[in-house]
This record gives structure tokens, C-alpha cells and sequence, in this order.
């Protein structure tokens, strides 16, 4: 039993394996605007973590000025490959469709409806704010004049 196991993780990790290194497109033309958002935010992440690399490694004095330049690269390389391949898993993309098709179905509000709206909410956490602003200066006030201490 726990050969069968050991055989069946080995052989899910080939097939992740070899799911991350083939380099067709998934259902090519379903649910192609939220994969390409999702590809593009990892592409953004991996960027900026290989920026952050870059800088960190800027100012270690004892490292070789080509691994200085190499590690970022093939940290951003390996970033761009891994967004690629991930939007085209196949659990993955699956998700990724349904979640496109979800959203064609959302009725989205008019733009003159989406300002009236805004426009309730800001106005009732503006006066939320003053109310609860003087709540709690009358209570400051009361509190310094019961215990006649000056109350932060």
C-alpha cells in the first residue's frame, strides 16, 4: 500500500512536472481576460521582487557584479515562465474560466448609479464620523470633570 502511494505522488509530480515545462496555451479562447490579468499581476509581483533583489544585492560589496545582475534576471525569467504556465495549468485555468463566465453574469450598476451610490456612502461616513467625534468628546468632557483628570 505504501509503495502504491510512494508510485502515485512520484507519478503526480512527473505530470506537474511536465505540465509546467510544455508550453501550450489551455483552452486557448475561453476565459481569456481574467487569465491574462492574472498572468500579467504575477509577471508585475515577480518584477518587482526581482527589482527588490537587485537593490538588496547592490549593496553587498563581496558578490561578483554578474551575479549581481544574474540573480534578478533569472528570478524575473523564471517569474515570467511560471505566470505563463500557470494561467495554462489546467485545474488552474478551469478556475480562471469559471470565474469569467461568473462574471458575465453580474449585472453592473449604470455610471449615474454608481456615483449616487458612492456619493450615500461618503456623505454617511462623514457624518458618522462627526457623530462619533462628538460622542466622544462629550464623554472626554464628562470623564475630566467626574474624575477631574484630563482624559487623552
Amino acid at each position: 500500500m505504501a509503495k502504491e502511494k510512494a508510485a502515485a505522488s512520484e507519478s503526480e509530480m512527473g505530470q506537474l512536472f511536465h505540465e509546467f515545462v510544455k508550453a501550450d496555451i489551455y483552452k486557448r479562447s475561453q476565459g481569456r481576460i481574467v487569465r491574462q490579468v492574472t498572468c500579467l499581476a504575477i509577471w508585475v509581483a515577480c518584477a518587482l521582487a526581482a527589482y527588490q533583489i537587485y537593490v538588496n544585492m547592490l549593496i553587498w560589496q563581496d558578490v561578483h557584479l554578474a551575479v549581481k545582475y544574474a540573480v534578478p534576471v533569472i528570478v524575473l525569467a523564471l517569474g515570467i515562465w511560471l505566470g505563463y504556465r500557470l494561467v495554462n495549468l489546467p485545474s488552474f485555468a478551469d478556475f480562471l474560466i469559471a470565474v469569467e463566465a461568473e462574471m458575465n453574469k453580474v449585472s453592473w450598476p449604470s455610471q449615474t448609479e454608481l456615483i449616487r451610490s458612492s456619493l450615500v456612502v461618503i456623505i454617511l461616513m462623514f457624518g458618522l464620523t462627526m457623530v462619533i467625534s462628538t460622542y466622544d468628546t462629550v464623554l472626554n468632557w464628562l470623564l475630566s470633570r467626574v474624575l477631574d483628570i484630563t482624559v487623552v
